[in-house]
């Protein structure tokens, strides 16, 4: 072969490299949010909301598994902030999950760009603002993310699909609700029940005969809500990036911070049809309605609104229903029931019990006992930085103690790729939602009454669903399972938001000596720093 052929086919193979290896890059979507105040009209009347791009709700995202969110985000506010993205694991890089126990909040007049990837990830999720009580005024929006072309999804493409994001409102702004937690009083009930950002009037637009994929996800400070449709069933397919059994359900209870995708087909006569939403199991009824429109309606609607059935046994079985399609494939080719959770052994048991009290004569909420206060320095800078004195490991026992609760910055310490068992056990007279920052979870058992190691017996241990988060009924348990795979500081909250924010909730400290990028990223180059962190080198 002559020099020239062999430098022509040696090109061609380094262009054929170039070309795969650029090919294998996982795409990148980018984006600009600019966070203001503006005047919003949720309940026909004018109140101080936080905007995203002057959006309430905020900008919605949509991406493909794998892809890397790059988020310029600038702060136009009078007040720090930070934003959560609730559901996407942040894989090995909890200095991106948003909360003040891992992230700095952007000073105002600042800007932060977040880098995230939706690493081997699917479903309906959405980002909120998680500092101060910010989630009162807004700032949150839907986070949709795809499988990838060529996996298969176990149900035909909907004709279209629609986010429906239904949560509690005041109509208190944001910094007297907080001032008045502050200073160590209650909040009265919500008063009203948006959708989309609106306490009345949302629609929904269908045509007969075709199926639409709705993702409805509950965004609100404390309310259980249950979502229907008048006359029209709900096929659940989704749950937190699982795809389920597919059931049929009549109406569908959303507990706070939950995401659910369900398929809807316009099979009714023509006309309009009720859309309700309403609390769930609270002294007073929220209710709030909207309109499914079909194309060609021949009417207005009319005629009672579907019922509900109000009794908590109905939703505890309801969600004991809700099971992983061990057929279907998830963000990978392989059946997600490919990995027999099971069959693996449990190498601890924490069991978390919550409760109420005062300190310093201000009302207060606790996990085990503890009731966490911030520190003044994010927790895992402290732990990058080996600033000492910012929290202690192990400050919160991992079994309920006895005694009044004690303020504590709590850390619960957990070894790197441990596989646990989490019992909540709830002894309040409300309904509880926990969600587990970086991880996702099997749902093994719930049930009414106390919790003992005989309860094991009705575990489901076979296809539990997996999610990020979970309810549990008044004076009843849930179980859980988790592989922590995921090194880093992750928040262990309530989602009750005035629970959370007067102390029920705690971190953990999933640990391992090794220092290689395979097992947790360097902190970021562009890393803001506040509190103690301030002068270090990154």
């Amino acid at each position: 072969m002559a020099v020239k052929e062999k430098y022509n086919a040696s090109l061609l193979i380094v262009l054929s490299i170039l070309i795969i290896v650029v090919m294998a890059e996982d795409p990148y979507r980018y984006f600009q949010w600019h966070i203001t105040y503006g005047d919003i009209y949720p309940m026909g009347v004018k109140q101080q909301g936080i905007l995203i791009n002057k959006m309430f709700p905020g900008p919605e995202i949509r991406c493909v598994t794998n892809d890397n969110l790059i988020i310029n985000v600038f702060n136009h506010l009078d007040e720090p902030f930070l934003i959560s993205w609730a559901g996407i694991q942040n894989r090995k890089n909890s200095f991106q999950d948003g909360v003040y126990g891992t992230t700095c909040p952007i000073p105002p007049g600042k800007n932060y760009t977040y880098a995230l990837q939706v690493k081997d990830q699917i479903g309906s999720f959405y980002y909120f603002r998680s500092l101060g009580f910010h989630k009162a005024a807004g700032g949150f929006g839907a986070i949709r993310i795809s499988s990838r072309p060529l996996i298969p999804v176990p149900f035909p493409p909907p004709a279209d699909d629609y986010t429906v994001l239904i949560g509690d409102w005041y109509k208190t702004n944001h910094k007297a609700l907080r001032a008045q937690l502050d200073s160590g009083r209650k909040l009265p009930l919500p008063d009203v029940i948006l959708i989309n950002g609106r306490g009345s009037g949302a629609k929904l637009n269908v045509q007969p005969g075709k199926t639409y994929r709705l993702s409805i996800s509950n965004v609100g400070l404390q309310n259980s809500l249950n979502f229907r449709i008048q006359n029209h069933m709900m096929k659940l397919v989704e749950v937190e990036g699982r795809h389920t059994i597919q059931t049929q359900f009549s109406s569908l209870d959303v507990h706070v911070g939950q995401s659910y995708s369900v398929l809807v087909t316009a099979n009714q006569p023509p006309k309009d049809y009720y859309i309700v939403v309403s609390s769930r199991f609270t002294p007073q009824t929220l209710i709030t309605g909207g309109v499914l429109h079909y194309s060609n309606s021949a009417g207005d609607v009319s005629g009672p609104l579907p019922d509900v059935p109000d009794s908590m046994s109905w939703s505890l079985n309801q969600a004991r229903s809700i099971r992983t399609n061990l057929t279907a494939g998830g963000p990978r080719p392989n059946p997600q029931g490919s990995y027999h959770y099971g069959m693996i052994n449990v190498t601890r048991t924490i069991r978390l019990v919550t409760s109420a009290g005062q300190i310093g004569g201000k009302q207060r909420y606790a996990v085990n006992s503890a009731s966490f206060y911030p520190s003044d320095t994010p927790l895992k800078l402290a732990d990058y930085f080996k600033i000492d004195g910012v929290y202690k490991p192990g400050s919160i026992s991992d079994q309920p103690t006895s005694g009044a609760i004690f303020p504590m910055t709590s850390v619960l310490q957990a070894d790197y790729k441990a596989f646990v068992e989490i019992v909540f056990q709830n002894w309040d007279n409300i309904v509880q939602s926990w969600h587990f920052d970086g991880y996702s979870f099997f749902v093994v058992g719930m049930e009414f009454g106390k919790w003992s190691t005989a309860s094991r017996k009705i575990y489901n241990l076979n296809d539990a669903v997996s999610r990020c988060t979970v309810q549990v009924y008044p004076r009843s348990w849930t179980a859980i399972y988790v592989a922590l795979d995921n090194v880093g500081m992750w928040n262990l909250r309530s989602e009750l938001w005035e629970r959370q924010y007067l102390g029920q909730q705690l971190y953990m400290r999933v640990y391992t000596t090794s220092t290689s990028l395979r097992d947790e990223y360097q902190i970021p180059k562009n890393a803001l720093l506040c509190g103690r962190a301030i002068g270090h080198h990154k």
